[in-house]
């Protein structure tokens, strides 16, 4: 089956779905390329030694079904552990991290309509990866009307092959995304395809008046939401919580730092207590998001089930502050907890108020940007206000 053919069924699949909702962004999908961006990728394997990745590419996949796959709506993870690609291996293996990917077209095209752009529209896009949204992009908008940032250097040439391959001539920098690029500022929409603790002020300082910056606010504990933000013309901006749960991976440089929290933590001697919100609480996206407000530094050493209940670890290492949740038989949870500022202390009081307040959903939460501080809060409910880690 023709390439042509399986874009066009692609884009009828994504406009039947929603993703799709205008002709412009329907026209672009059937007109890129999709397979040019995905030469080889890796598959997810669920095998009896666990989660593997399967590389495909020409050497272990025919051309005709590398060519179906490249058009299914799925993310295909392109890197593994900040430098291992698809055609550096033969058999599936294990992956630590993964560290870039071609995002499922239907949430690239989702994310590009909620981006509003028009005619004419200067775009900045932090986060080049393959190069398949950058393709979308400069179809829809002309290359001229497009910036794309990639940090890594190795994926920023690999996109660059593909794009001049596809015949796309986009701006393209290596560097930061998180600093943006002042050089060709400033741009009426700004696109994140990666995940950020904050929005960087440079994004803020970039955008003309009443530009949109569009990204996902993740962190530490991996909660992640959908934020659309208007820059003002005093250099601020205010912004609002889209209801779709999206999440991308996390800026390079926001990454959390590497950490070993697990039984050995020193909190056995601290006295027990009732938790008053289990752990199982944050299964909710809008919980663990909250979770990850109120304690922005915590991170989550998993859940040991050694020869005991259950527990789960929770560690602010700048603090050295550190909770223990435990299960017991009955279905009851305590906490122990050592440090200034215990993390799950911190979760059950955001979680609590926020029930209080009737457990509002994401789209009712606003963000607020100044030079100075960030602050994410509910609307008429001053309990349910937290700053961001700038």
């Amino acid at each position: 089956m023709s390439d042509q053919v399986l874009r066009r069924r692609l884009a009828e699949r994504l406009w039947s779905s929603g993703d799709l909702r205008s002709p412009e962004w329907r026209r672009a999908v059937e007109t890129v390329p999709r397979h040019l961006f995905v030469p080889e990728f890796f598959r997810r394997l669920s095998t009896p030694r666990g989660t593997m990745w399967e590389p495909v590419t020409p050497a272990t996949v025919s051309e005709d079904e590398r060519l179906r796959l490249a058009y299914q709506d799925e993310t295909w993870v392109t890197q593994i552990d900040g430098g291992i690609h698809p055609g550096d291996v033969r058999e599936p293996i294990h992956a630590g991290s993964l560290t870039s990917s071609s995002t499922l077209p239907g949430l690239v095209v989702a994310m590009l309509e909620d981006l509003d752009v028009h005619t004419g529209s200067d775009v900045l896009e932090i986060g080049t990866g393959t190069g398949y949204s950058t393709a979308l992009l400069c179809e829809r908008l002309g290359a001229e009307h497009v910036v794309s940032v990639e940090t890594d250097p190795g994926l920023a040439a690999r996109a660059a092959r593909n794009l001049h391959q596809a015949g796309y001539t986009p701006t393209l920098i290596t560097g930061d995304g998180l600093a943006g690029c002042a050089a060709h500022a400033p741009y009426d929409r700004i696109i994140a395809t990666c995940s950020v603790r904050s929005i960087p002020p440079a994004w803020i300082v970039q955008g003309r008046p009443g530009a949109t910056v569009l990204t996902t606010l993740s962190g530490w504990l991996y909660g992640s939401a959908y934020a659309k933000v208007e820059v003002n013309a005093d250099e601020t901006a205010t912004g609002r919580f889209l209801p779709e749960t999206y999440s991308f991976m996390m800026a390079r440089s926001q990454q959390p730092p590497p950490t070993e929290i697990h039984e050995t933590q020193p909190v056995d001697s601290a006295r027990p207590r009732p938790a008053t919100v289990p752990p199982d609480a944050l299964d909710d996206p809008t919980a663990l998001f909250i979770a990850q407000l109120a304690a922005p530094r915590a991170q989550h050493g998993g859940r040991s089930m050694n020869s005991g209940p259950a527990v789960d670890y929770y560690a602010d290492q700048e603090t050295g502050s550190v909770s223990a949740v435990t299960r017991h038989d009955d279905d009851t949870w305590s906490v122990q907890e050592t440090g200034p500022t215990p993390p799950w202390d911190l979760i059950e009081t955001a979680l609590t108020e926020w029930r209080n307040a009737g457990s509002p959903a994401l789209e009712h939460f606003r963000i607020d940007i100044t030079s100075h501080e960030q602050r994410v809060f509910v609307p008429g409910h001053d309990a349910l206000a937290w700053r961001l880690p700038c």
